[in-house]
């Protein structure tokens, strides 16, 4: 396996000869850039014409990764090139929520086979209910696939999204790459570092994402008042105080869901995912801290993955952090993508993008939707 990594810029020149070197029909391309490029694709369109043999994979962000820096309005590039791994692309139409199950359905589907070891999926930021979007991956493909990926994202304007479809950048699609055979390793790992505070509180009135009651009162109202003054900016103040769900009390999974919108009329709110009537949610907020050690967490768990690979095979981690993280961590913003590469095999290679949900496994077995996470995918071969 081969692996080069760069960040185009706004004005500045770049070179396309190292991603050319690599171009093959057994090379992925990975691409993750600003939300208006959907408008000016021209970059976008350069990039590509580096590898027109190759497979592409892309998404917009609210903020592009590249190694240990984060960046806005550029595009951030991973070329692979494989030795002994056959990969392959599908897409499936997301045109509003209710299309998330069927096309997650429709991605696993086109990818199966008893070959499929590991799925990459990019989506849609804001047509999807992800929760759907991950269940028809898991009832389709099972558990003995690993499933990674995240939601596309548009800063915080929450207006637009896409999704590189047919080599365009296009809203209302979810993507993914597969890859077959035995001598592809897929780590992955994901860790939060919230705090959660104020009483737990049972969901009395919900439909698919979107919430509406909160032990019988609107929830939207019951935010508002954690919020304090913060409320008059939601949706995107939200996303400094998400919310942690779990089954039953007794439960130790927690999975933790973003707004994406709200509804004044009917004092709702839209999250990533689905928030089942009869679960238990509570509110959280930042730790500095301990989002910057959850990131060093998520890559702990990666790396401790790759037992028996060999310790000089190149390795690329795909790092998909939540927006709402870049929000609080502000200025620190860099030390959890410092963090990652501490505990990863020296000399990896990274790019990735702040998303609006990241998929992966809670720990091992089906993917699950999460939010205000870090989660890495490491892609190595043996």
């Amino acid at each position: 396996m081969h692996v080069t990594t760069t960040c185009i810029k706004a004005g500045t020149s770049w070179s396309a000869a190292s991603l050319s070197m690599l171009d093959s029909p057994g090379t992925l391309l990975l691409l993750f850039g600003a939300s208006g490029l959907i408008e000016a694709p021209d970059r976008i369109r350069e990039v590509l014409a580096a590898c027109p043999l190759s497979y592409v994979l892309g998404c917009s962000t609210a903020g592009e990764i590249h190694g240990c820096e984060i960046s806005d309005g550029s595009i951030a590039v991973a070329a692979v090139r494989f030795d002994n791994t056959p990969i392959r692309t599908a897409h499936a139409a997301v045109h509003s929520p209710n299309d998330s199950y069927i096309a997650g359905r429709t991605i696993a589907t086109q990818l199966k086979q008893p070959s499929l070891r590991g799925v990459l999926v990019l989506s849609d930021g804001l047509n999807v209910n992800g929760s759907e979007l991950v269940k028809g991956l898991n009832d389709t493909l099972g558990e003995g696939v690993v499933v990674t990926g995240g939601l596309a994202g548009d800063g915080t304007h929450f207006k637009r999204t896409w999704v590189l479809k047919d080599r365009r950048p296009q809203s209302g699609y979810v993507t993914a790459v597969g890859f077959y055979g035995d001598h592809i390793r897929l780590g992955h790992g994901s860790k939060g570092g919230w705090d959660k505070f104020g009483p737990e509180r049972q969901v009395t009135k919900s439909i698919g994402n979107v919430l509406y009651e909160l032990d019988g009162r609107p929830a939207l109202g019951l935010y508002k008042e954690y919020l304090g003054d913060r409320a008059s900016g939601l949706p995107a103040t939200g996303l400094l105080f998400p919310l942690a769900i779990r089954t039953s009390q007794a439960e130790g999974k927690v999975l933790v869901r973003t707004i994406l919108a709200v509804d004044e009329a009917t004092q709702s709110m839209t999250f990533a995912g689905d928030i089942p009537e009869g679960v238990f949610a509570q509110l959280m907020r930042a730790n500095f801290d301990r989002l910057i050690h959850g990131a060093s967490e998520a890559a702990t768990l990666t790396f401790d993955q790759h037992n028996g690979s060999r310790i000089d095979s190149p390795t690329l981690s795909i790092a998909i952090s939540c927006v709402g993280r870049r929000l609080v961590l502000g200025e620190r913003t860099e030390e959890e993508i410092e963090a990652t590469l501490d505990i990863l095999p020296k000399g990896s290679r990274q790019v990735g993008f702040y998303s609006y949900g990241e998929i992966s496994p809670y720990k091992s077995g089906a993917c699950d939707l999460h939010n205000q996470t870090m989660t890495l995918t490491t892609i190595t071969e043996h």
